[in-house]
């Protein structure tokens, strides 16, 4: 049983969640998807590096000074689980993997976020909003205590009143909503199990979709707000690219990789009616990552067994 669950949790789950990511944040509610996403992607995360744990432990635990320090005996370990030498060095060195890719995106991600907290303390004036002179377009929220939001004065300029209302409600919604920490998670998920980078990408776009229909309740006109969307991503590229920091959101601009924005998916979704919850959709990433979680616990009961049954008694 122990390569099924391996391939299980670390291959088959994250896949069958990737070809559900997108068509979720297409056509559910962002706010709902948000959630859904986030959570699948840290639960199949969870799972397959407890999968990946577990079959390293299991090679383990047969070497003669390892089991020694837990009383075990090698040869009853041997009878109840049938990890092989080559399966198990594979497993170690995904595991290594897993750990150092999350350890570092962990550390590039909270040096990040410190960067931003500072920078919203060191941001003048004591209002939320704070208005700069750059000629160039540029808005983004910045997190902190409290978060604060960066709006140019060429992307003020670029804006009618309407507009420039919908802009500054998406902003408040990616404060409001905590944004930042839906994508932090979703991407350390994505750094643990590469597979799980759709789901990722997908609550990446499910944010700015959630901040975007908050400023459709605030405006009230959801075209109005697509027009602002299109317009202010337009001002946004003529006026530059900005420094970009990993810890802000942006309401319009190019992703941190370089890559162009959601802008047109964004505008085509708010130009359409409003989403619903989609329950099958949602229903089916729930089921796939509660199978991951029922089968990820059952393997860690079996080995718990396993282990108690091959101590040695006192």
């Amino acid at each position: 049983m122990t390569l099924p669950l391996v391939v299980c949790l670390t291959v088959l789950f994250p896949l069958a969640s990737m070809f559900l990511a997108r068509p979720i944040a297409a056509r559910t509610d962002p706010r709902w998807g948000t959630w859904l996403l986030t959570g699948a992607a840290v639960a199949l995360a969870a799972c397959s590096g407890l999968a990946l744990t577990l079959v390293t432990f299991a090679a383990l635990v047969r070497v003669p000074f390892v089991a020694a320090l837990g009383r075990w005996s090698p040869a009853v370990i041997d009878r109840g689980d049938t990890t092989s030498a080559v399966l198990a060095i594979v497993t170690g060195l995904l595991l290594g993997m897993a750990l150092t890719a999350a350890a570092r995106f962990a550390l590039r991600r909270g040096r990040a976020l410190a960067e931003a907290f500072r920078h919203a303390r060191g941001l003048p004036g004591r209002g939320q909003v704070v208005v700069t002179s750059d000629a160039a377009a540029d808005a983004y929220t910045v997190p902190g205590r409290p978060g604060r939001i960066v709006v140019s004065t060429g992307m003020l300029d670029s804006l009618d009143d309407v507009g420039r209302v919908a802009l500054l409600a998406h902003e408040r919604a990616h404060l409001s909503g905590q944004h930042y920490a839906f994508t932090s998670a979703a991407r350390l998920a994505a750094a643990t199990n590469p597979l799980l980078r759709p789901l990722a990408e997908a609550v990446e776009f499910t944010v700015e979709r959630w901040a975007d229909e908050c400023a459709a309740r605030v405006v009230g006109d959801r075209r109005l707000v697509a027009e602002t969307i299109a317009r202010a991503a337009v001002a946004a590229k003529h006026g530059g690219r900005r420094r970009w920091s990993a810890a802000m959101l942006g309401a319009v601009f190019p992703r941190p990789d370089g890559g162009p924005g959601p802008v047109p998916r964004r505008v085509a979704a708010l130009l359409a009616p409003p989403p619903r919850r989609r329950w099958i959709l949602q229903a089916a990433v729930v089921a796939i990552a509660l199978a991951a979680g029922v089968l990820a616990v059952e393997a860690a009961r079996d080995m718990h067994e396993l282990l108690e049954t091959a101590r040695y008694p006192r």
